[in-house]
C-alpha cells in the first residue's frame, strides 16, 4: 500500500511538490493572519502590564483613554491619592502622532508622564539604554521599534525634545511604537492651541457683545485665560495598596469622585472585546476563505493525480486488490501533500513574520491546531478522488 502511493508519486514528483510549495504558501499566510490577531492581542495587553496600574480613572461615561478621548483635570489626582486603598496615582495624557526625526516621520503613541520615582504608574518598567528622564521638559523615552537612537532631536508639535533613554515593546494597542515625554510637554502638544487659533478665539471673544458691557469687567479676562488653558490629561493610573480589591476602589470613585474608573479585568475586555472585534472577524473571514482555497487545490490535484492513473486502478482491481488499499493510497498522498504543505507554510511563516511592519506572535498552540485543520482539509479533499476511483470498471483495464 506504501509502495503504491510512493511510486505514483515519484512518478509525478514534480506536480506533487510543486503543488505543495503552492499549498505551502497558503498555509504560511494562514499562520502569519492567525499570528497578527494574536500580536494584536498581546499588544493589547502589553500596554495594560507595561502602565502598571490597577485602575484606569478617566472622563465618565466614556471608554477612555485608549478606546476613547476622555479630559479631565489634572488636580484630580490628588483626590484620589486620598481615598483608602490608594497607593499611588499619576496623571497621563496619550496621542498618537508622527514624531519627526530630521526627514523621517515616525507614527508614534506620545506618552505625558507625571514626574515621580522609577515604579511611578505610566513610566517605563525598565531601558535597555541610556536613562531615565530627570527634567521636566525636553527630553524623552523612546521605544526602540521607533529607530531613533540615543541622543536624537525629535521634533514633536512646536518643541524639540532630546532621546535620553531607550526601551522595548512598549506600543500602544494599535502596534505603533511609543514616545515618552515629561507631562507639562505633553500637555502643550495636546491640549494648547496654536498662536493663530487662540488669536481667532480672543478676536471673537472680544467682538460678543456679552462681554462688553460694564457689568462683567473680569469675564472677558477669564474667557481668554481659559482659551490658553491646558491643565487637562486622559487618565489616572492608580496603583492600589496590597490587598486591596481593585472593584471596591473602583467603585468608590464611580459614586463619590463622578469619575469613571476601569480595573485590569474591564480594561482588557475594552482593548480585546471592543478594540480588536472588528478586526478579529475580518481575520477569521479570511481564514475560512484561505481554507477553503487550500481544500480546492488539494482536492484538485489529487483528483488530476486520479485521473491520470484511471487505467492502473482498473488494472489492480483486475488483479484483485481490494478497494480498501486503493481509497488508502489516494489518502496517503493527499496526506502527504498536506505534510509538505504545512512544513513549507511553517518555515515560510516564522521567516517571514519579522519582516511584517506589525507584530507577529506566532504560539505552538496556532500551528498545532493549523497542522490538524490541514490534514483534515486533506482526507476530505480526497474523498471525491477515492469515491471516483472505487467506481472505476476493472473491464477497462482491457478495452483501454
Amino acid at each position: 500500500m506504501i509502495s503504491l502511493a510512493g511510486r505514483d508519486i515519484l512518478h509525478a514528483w514534480g506536480k506533487f511538490v510543486f503543488t505543495g510549495m503552492g499549498l505551502g504558501l497558503l498555509i504560511g499566510v494562514t499562520l502569519i493572519m492567525a499570528g497578527v490577531y494574536r500580536g494584536m492581542v498581546d499588544d493589547g495587553r502589553a500596554l495594560l502590564d507595561n502602565s502598571g496600574a490597577d485602575l484606569w480613572v478617566v472622563q465618565q461615561d466614556t471608554l477612555g483613554p485608549y478606546a476613547e478621548s476622555s479630559s479631565i483635570r489634572d488636580d484630580v489626582y490628588l483626590s484620589l491619592l486620598g481615598l483608602p486603598g490608594v497607593a499611588q496615582a499619576a496623571n497621563v495624557t496619550y496621542q498618537t502622532m508622527q514624531v519627526r526625526q530630521g526627514d523621517r516621520d515616525v507614527r508614534s503613541m506620545v506618552v505625558g508622564m507625571a514626574p515621580g520615582q522609577a515604579d511611578t504608574p505610566g513610566r517605563p518598567p525598565y531601558l535597555v539604554a541610556g536613562r531615565h528622564m530627570t527634567r521636566s521638559h525636553y527630553e524623552a523615552v523612546a521605544d526602540l521599534a521607533t529607530r531613533f537612537r540615543l541622543g536624537d532631536r525629535i521634533r514633536i508639535r512646536r518643541n524639540l525634545f532630546t532621546v535620553v533613554g531607550l526601551t522595548r515593546r512598549m506600543v500602544s494597542s494599535g502596534g505603533d511604537p511609543m514616545v515618552f515625554i515629561p507631562l507639562k510637554d505633553a500637555q502643550t502638544a495636546q491640549f494648547l492651541k496654536d498662536n493663530d487659533a487662540v488669536l481667532q478665539g480672543r478676536r471673537r471673544t472680544e467682538a460678543n457683545p456679552a462681554f462688553n458691557h460694564p457689568g462683567a469687567p473680569g469675564l472677558l479676562e477669564a474667557v481668554m485665560a481659559s482659551q490658553t488653558s491646558n491643565a487637562y490629561v486622559n487618565a489616572v493610573l492608580v496603583r492600589l495598596q496590597p490587598g486591596q480589591a481593585p472593584e471596591a476602589v473602583a467603585a468608590g470613585i464611580r459614586r463619590w469622585q463622578r469619575l469613571t474608573a476601569y480595573t485590569r479585568p474591564q480594561m482588557e475586555e475594552i482593548l480585546v472585546g471592543k478594540m480588536i472585534a472588528t478586526s478579529a472577524k475580518q481575520i477569521s473571514m479570511f481564514l475560512v476563505i484561505l481554507a477553503v482555497v487550500s481544500a480546492a487545490i488539494v482536492a484538485f490535484i489529487i483528483y488530476t493525480l486520479t485521473m491520470d492513473k484511471i487505467r492502473e486502478i482498473a488494472v489492480l482491481k483486475l488483479l484483485g486488490t481490494r478497494n480498501r488499499t486503493i481509497a488508502a493510497m489516494i489518502l496517503q498522498q493527499a496526506v502527504a501533500l498536506g505534510l509538505i504543505g504545512f512544513v513549507v507554510g511553517k518555515i515560510t511563516a516564522t521567516f517571514a513574520a519579522p519582516l511584517f511592519p506589525k507584530y507577529v506572535l506566532l504560539v505552538p498552540q496556532d500551528s498545532i491546531t493549523g497542522f490538524l485543520v490541514v490534514m483534515a482539509i486533506c482526507v476530505l479533499a480526497s474523498l471525491v478522488s477515492i469515491r471516483m476511483a472505487l467506481r472505476v470498471d476493472p473491464a477497462e483495464a482491457i478495452g483501454g
